[in-house]
């Protein structure tokens, strides 16, 4: 799965986060400001940010470059730390999910994209939703459906979603249809970031992401725009319009998917998923566009672009 390349912050860190300070702080609270001279005015380490971004994004050029099938194997690593990530999250919060079974299932929704596509996804899906009703038993009643919910909603919501973006690598023109998907998101995360950064005045959602700005989304939906435009015409000779359309569907996920994952860590009452990659937070932190944004990838580009 590809890691966004945009510069990530520290709270609910959106694409379309304004340069206003976040005055709400996560229930955590615990957290100590990193030394002013490391951080931007959007309250970010920008240089390790865009370092970690680039770095990723350089190997899954070269694997798509050399070997595209190469990036299931990404998908399939980005799921099983994602999930890790998502797991230790809820357990914090109170919810002890069925980490081995979602785990194993995960790779093989994953896995099985390969031989078997979308029938190989939803069987592996649908047998690890019964792996984790048979593995809470063990721990009684107390608790059964907050955790087999957060089980099932954790397969749903990671390898679910990622396998869509591992079915696009296999298509014969796989390697175009997983970089306009990428260049969607990151463009639209880009753009966002950018605007609101040096616009943004007029929040979007207060309740659930205080930074994220109708500037930002602005933002968002004119660098994704033309990154779906040019990268359909560019990559799968497509038709002008349905770039269009493809780059309005990325950006309308990916914003979902930030708004879906800040109301996660705020009923967890956690800042970041994990701190594995640097400027970023954890790998869960960069998934949060991309998850959605793969499933609308897939199901356009192949309606548009068969």
């Amino acid at each position: 799965m590809a890691v966004s390349a945009e510069p990530a912050g520290q709270d609910d860190a959106s694409p379309s986060d304004s340069d206003q300070p976040d005055t709400t702080k996560a229930r955590s609270g615990d957290e100590t400001e990193p030394p002013a001279a490391k951080r931007s005015r959007a309250g970010r380490d920008l240089p390790a940010a865009i370092g970690v971004g680039l770095l990723l994004g350089a190997i899954i050029i070269v694997v798509l470059l050399t070997e595209p099938r190469g990036f299931v194997g990404i998908v399939a690593v980005a799921v099983a730390v994602s999930t890790i990530e998502l797991g230790g999250a809820f357990r914090r919060g109170g919810v002890r999910i069925a980490l081995p079974p979602v785990l194993l299932g995960g790779q093989a929704m994953v896995w099985l994209t390969w031989p078997y596509g979308e029938q190989g996804m939803v069987l592996a899906f649908v047998l690890t939703v019964l792996a984790c009703l048979l593995w809470r038993l063990r721990r009684g009643a107390d608790g059964y459906l907050r955790d087999v919910g957060g089980s099932v909603f954790t397969a749903a919501y990671v390898p679910l979603f990622a396998a869509f973006a591992a079915m696009l690598a296999l298509a014969e023109d796989g390697a175009g249809r997983v970089f306009c998907f990428m260049i969607g998101v990151v463009v639209s995360d880009t753009g966002g970031y950018i605007a609101g950064v040096l616009f943004g005045k007029h929040r979007m959602a207060p309740t659930i992401s205080p930074k994220k700005t109708w500037e930002g989304f602005a933002g968002s939906l004119v660098f994704g725009v033309v990154g779906g435009w040019l990268s359909v015409v560019l990559l799968l000779e497509g038709a002008w319009w349905q770039g269009v359309l493809f780059g309005v569907a990325v950006v309308l996920t990916a914003t979902l998917g930030d708004l879906v994952e800040s109301l996660i860590k705020r009923d967890l009452g956690i800042k970041d998923m994990g701190n594995l990659l640097p400027g970023h937070g954890g790998l869960m932190d960069r998934m949060d566009s991309l998850l959605p944004s793969a499933v609308a990838s897939w199901f356009l580009l192949g309606l548009l672009v068969p």
